[in-house]
């Protein structure tokens, strides 16, 4: 009987642990939807306010939750900047968002985020998520972790390609193929992919 009752108050601890959680990240945005909180106001490395909607182009627009720090992003950084560099030549709109809420006060810092966009060169906004809002509105968990949108809706998420730790060895490029699709008005062949990376430091 008591160890049936520990078994039992365990369960609703889990229970009430995993609903936390899902509140606090929110589900991962579906294929189709429209941008979440696509009006709320984040302070660029530039000094402005900008916006989802003020950064979106009549083609789209590529959302990439990132940071200064996590090894992952250290390996993506080239392409980040390629790939953010090619949704603007191609008319899409781009911002690399920075949700790590608990570092403000330390490697995810304002200051810390102008210095690594000027010294990574980014010419597209580098954002702060001011509580990590953005990232539980998309249901992000990952740095890198991206989410394209053409003019209709999301039309892919996940990784950047099949090979975060060495690009040499890249096989399918899977945020540059959907690019180009949605610069040509076509649905990516290659919608959803798993991303691989840090955990978003949020606020407990």
């Amino acid at each position: 009987m008591k160890k049936g009752f520990i078994f039992f108050v365990l369960l609703v601890a889990c229970g009430f642990l995993l609903s936390f959680i899902n509140t606090t990240a929110g589900a991962e945005l579906g294929l189709n939807a429209p941008l979440p909180l696509a009006d709320e106001k984040m302070k660029d490395v530039s000094g402005k306010d900008v916006s989802l909607n003020s950064v979106k182009t009549a083609k789209g627009l590529l959302v990439i939750f990132s940071c200064n720090t996590c090894p992952y992003v250290k390996l993506s950084e080239t392409r980040i900047k390629e790939l953010s560099d090619n949704c603007q030549k191609q008319g899409i709109g781009c911002v690399v968002i920075n949700s790590n809420e608990a570092q403000r006060s330390d490697e995810d810092s304002f200051d810390a985020m102008v210095k690594y966009a000027s010294a990574q060169k980014l010419a597209c906004p580098y954002v702060v998520d001011a509580n990590s809002k953005l990232a539980d509105a998309f249901g992000a968990t990952r740095t890198p972790q991206c989410f394209l949108f053409n003019a209709k809706g999301l039309v892919y998420k996940g990784a950047i390609d099949d090979n975060v730790k060495d690009p040499a060895l890249v096989k399918t490029h899977y945020l540059k193929d959907a690019i180009d699709a949605v610069a040509k008005n076509e649905t990516p062949k290659m919608q959803e992919t798993k991303s691989i990376g840090c955990t978003i430091k949020r606020v407990e």
